[in-house]
């Protein structure tokens, strides 16, 4: 079986561009613009294997337990919010180009869905190592059984769909964190 044909506009584009677009055949020649794959790549650790949304979701865990501890406590919270809410809007319309440019409903390596996700399933939990576990775990397992209306939100188009439902699944996580957290269950 051939390969499909390499569209002649990725001449001079780099690979992280043109990547998304390989081996995904007619109508995947849309070129992707760097800004969008190195965001929904999160600067390419979408590309890690086995799981990229469970490295995505490590990685944020890992990058806000060092960026909250440097935060005044006063800040933590709002910072999250705005995190959360930034990741979000930013991450909508980069999903949206690569998911054109691959031909893919949702594809693998984009996991700024997971990014946002856990952001939100972060915000006002205590700085310890028991809260960001759980916190990971938690928004893992929402993120993979989709509760409703969290598998329905797939269902809306390009970006907004990849993104939402992982909110959706952080919020989920958020409410879990702050039950658990409420009747001493993580303390």
């Amino acid at each position: 079986m051939k390969d499909a044909p390499k569209p002649e506009s990725t001449a001079g584009v780099p690979l992280a561009v043109t990547e998304a677009n390989a081996g995904q055949g007619v109508g995947a020649s849309r070129a992707v613009p760097l800004w969008a794959t190195l965001i929904t790549t999160f600067f390419g650790i979408g590309r890690l294997r086995p799981g990229p949304g469970t490295w995505g979701s490590a990685a944020t865990v890992v990058l806000w337990a060092a960026l909250s501890h440097a935060l005044a406590p006063s800040l933590r919270v709002p910072a999250a919010i705005a995190l959360a809410l930034l990741v979000t809007l930013v991450g909508i319309p980069a999903a949206t180009q690569v998911a054109r440019g691959s031909g893919m409903k949702d594809p693998q390596f984009v996991v700024i869905d997971e990014v946002a996700g856990q952001l939100v399933a972060l915000i006002a939990v205590p700085l310890a190592w028991k809260s960001f576990l759980a916190g990971f775990i938690l928004f893992r397992v929402f993120d993979i059984v989709k509760p409703p209306p969290v598998r329905q939100l797939e269902a809306i188009p390009e970006g907004a769909g990849i993104v939402l439902d992982d909110v959706a699944a952080g919020l989920y996580a958020l409410a879990t964190m702050h039950l658990l957290l409420h009747f001493g269950l993580l303390i």
